[in-house]
This record gives structure tokens, C-alpha cells and sequence, in this order.
């Protein structure tokens, strides 16, 4: 076990090495960059910006990752504050394995989340305590309610962390910022349309140990839930490997199917290339990035 353990701990030396030096000729001198992303469930960030928000958090840039609810009915077998615990804890296990500044948990019950004024102003306070120039989150057609709300929320903040007196004890953001949805496959009212794929590869351990660290809900309750809970492997090192397996797909299917996005961004060969991938669309809130300066919040492309 010792001798494993030293392996695994030489691949991690050795991804971030390797991440640094792909990263090093698309550093500038310029300010962090400050992102916070938001989710419906401990977890939720997590799958749809994991990748990303470790690039970003290799460069030197600021990261948050927020859980609008506590997650403390998704499970089979507990509930409550002990469930909400266990996420929590995960979630900072994630944010360590990706690197990135804090990942928190709002104080909100599972299932039970509303777009009300006061969770407005919770979701503004937070968009300018960080100053942020970039803010994910979902979009508002989806199946899970507390996914819809948090989207609603964003889209209801986003404005309004440019007005002073509204939420007047925290400054207003200078410059809005940009506003971006998560990939997800609805079609109605209208499917996902990304203005932005990013190969993810480089940073596929620390993405798919994340995954692995969420164990409450991807080997437990998404397990339960799908039918499929026997499937997974009792031995750690096995079970670990099969989430990154049932990840690594889902992150191929991402890239297959904005296979031409990816070329338009990296150029033929690279594009053809990418096996995993995270995609994201400007939201017609906020400021509208042009292709250049989209480029330079997701600084990951060769020039």
C-alpha cells in the first residue's frame, strides 16, 4: 500500500508539473482573474467545471466554487445534518484536489430552494464580495427544481451586482461580469449552445479524483438512485477507477459533440486530438465577451 501510495503520490507531483509547464507560455502580467461558479448541489460545479476551474487554479486565478443547497435528502440511507456534514466535507476534499481558493456550502435544505429576494441578495453579496469577472452556473430549463432556482437566481443577480444600493453594505462590481451556463443536454425551450470548449485533459486526474471524493453521491446516491448500485467495486483503488471510467465518457461525449468548436479554438490537429472536454455558453446577461476576450478569461490556447 505504501508503494502505491508513493506512486500516486509521484503522478501528482508529476500532473502538476506537466500542467505548469503547458500553462507557462500563456501566463501574462495581469491581475487574477476571480471565479466563482455556482451550483444547485454539493457536486454540481464539480461536473460541469472541475477541469477548468483546476487550469484556472494552476495559472495563479482565483476560483469559488458555491453549493446553493446542503444536499441533506440525496441519499438512501441518511438524511439531515449528518448527510449535509458528510457533503460538505467532500466538497472542501474536492476544492484541495483541484487547488482552487474555497469551495462553500449554503445553509439552504435539499429540494426545498426558492427564488426568493432574500436568496437574491445572498447570491449578489457573494458575486461581489468575490469581485468576480467571471460567474457559471446553470441554465433555468432543467429537470431537479433547486437546478432551475439556482439559475434563476444568477440570472436575477446579474444586474444587480452593478447597482450600489441594492445589497448596499458590500461594494458594487465595477464592471459586470461575465455570465456563462454549464453544458447540459435539454432541449426546451432551447438546447445548449456553447460559445466555448476547453480541452481538459492535462488536468483529467485532478478532475476524476474530485469525482471520486464525492463519494456520498456518485458512488452512493447516483448509484442507488440508477439501479446500478451493485456495479460498484467494494476496493477502493477499483472503485475510483470505475468513476473515472463513467466520467472520462461523459467528458468524451462533451468533446464529440463540440468537436468543431474545439478546432475552431485549437486549430486542426489539436482540436481532432482532444478526448475530454467542458463546454460553456455567454449568457445574454452580464457583459458579451467578444471571441478575444473570451479566449483571455479561458486563457488555456496556444497563441
Amino acid at each position: 500500500m505504501k508503494i502505491q501510495k508513493l506512486a500516486q503520490q509521484t503522478r501528482n507531483l508529476l500532473g502538476l508539473l506537466l500542467i505548469s509547464i503547458f500553462f507557462a507560455g500563456s501566463v501574462v502580467a495581469q491581475d487574477p482573474l476571480r471565479i466563482i461558479a455556482f451550483g444547485g448541489h454539493p457536486d454540481d460545479c464539480e461536473v460541469r467545471a472541475a477541469g477548468v476551474a483546476a487550469m484556472w487554479a494552476a495559472m495563479g486565478h482565483k476560483v469559488k466554487f458555491v453549493s446553493v443547497t446542503n444536499g441533506d435528502i440525496g441519499h438512501y440511507a441518511m438524511a439531515g445534518g449528518p448527510l449535509a456534514l458528510t457533503r460538505k466535507a467532500e466538497i472542501e476534499e474536492c476544492g484541495k484536489i483541484l487547488g482552487i481558493e474555497e469551495s462553500v456550502m449554503l445553509d439552504n435544505h435539499d429540494g426545498e430552494l426558492m427564488p426568493t429576494l432574500e436568496n437574491r441578495k445572498t447570491i449578489a453579496r457573494l458575486i461581489r464580495e468575490w469581485q468576480a469577472d467571471i460567474v457559471l452556473a446553470p441554465r433555468s430549463n432543467d429537470y431537479h427544481p433547486d437546478h432551475r432556482y439556482t439559475a434563476i437566481l444568477v440570472q436575477d443577480a446579474a444586474f444587480m451586482v452593478t447597482v450600489p444600493y441594492f445589497t448596499p453594505t458590500v461594494p458594487r462590481v465595477e464592471e459586470n461580469p461575465v455570465f456563462l451556463y454549464y453544458h447540459d443536454h435539454f432541449q426546451r425551450p432551447y438546447p445548449f449552445d456553447p460559445d466555448i470548449a476547453i480541452d481538459i485533459g492535462p488536468v483529467g486526474d485532478q478532475k476524476y479524483a474530485c469525482m471520486a471524493a464525492l463519494r456520498s453521491q456518485f458512488s452512493d446516491w447516483n448509484a442507488w438512485l440508477g439501479g446500478y448500485h451493485d456495479e460498484v467495486p467494494e476496493e477502493e483503488e477499483a472503485r475510483k477507477a470505475w468513476i473515472r471510467e463513467r466520467f472520462e465518457a461523459r467528458d468524451a461525449r462533451v468533446a464529440n459533440d463540440y468537436r468543431d468548436l474545439l478546432i475552431e479554438y485549437y486549430g486542426t490537429e489539436r482540436g481532432n486530438a482532444v478526448e475530454f472536454a467542458e463546454a460553456f455558453e455567454v449568457s445574454e446577461y452580464g457583459s458579451q465577451p467578444t471571441r478575444e476576450e473570451l479566449k483571455a478569461l479561458f486563457p488555456f490556447f496556444d497563441e
